[in-house]
């Protein structure tokens, strides 16, 4: 069974979920291959140390945060991006309230009901 999104997604449509204290995440466009989620983070909220298979590039649309990929830690801000290859550890701490786009790839089924 395929599992697809909407061809078109309107952001006031969405139900935002609570993934962790001052963060929230809407999903976004998504097939089998790919997904788009928007998460958005209150400024001293954290994105806690995780790892997965899938591949991840994540956009920083605005805001400031430190990221840490595999033990190594940088300050991203908005327009900024960054690239963590699959298996490795990885999060990130709000330092300005902002928002991210994750992009995965495969779909993170675990997000859309462990499809």
């Amino acid at each position: 069974m395929l599992i697809e999104s909407s061809k078109f997604i309107e952001l006031d449509t969405i139900e935002e979920e609570d993934v962790a204290p001052g963060v929230k995440r809407r999903i976004m466009g998504y097939n089998e291959q790919i997904m788009v989620v928007r998460v958005t983070f209150e400024e001293g909220s954290e994105g806690y140390v995780h790892s997965h298979f899938h591949s991840q590039v994540a956009y920083v649309e605005r805001g400031k945060f430190e990221v840490m990929i595999d033990g190594e830690k940088k300050i991203l801000k908005g327009g900024d991006c960054f690239y963590v290859p699959p298996n490795e550890e990885h999060g990130a701490v709000c330092l300005e309230a902002g928002i991210l786009i994750d992009i995965f790839s495969p779909i993170r089924a675990d997000m859309v009901g462990g499809k």
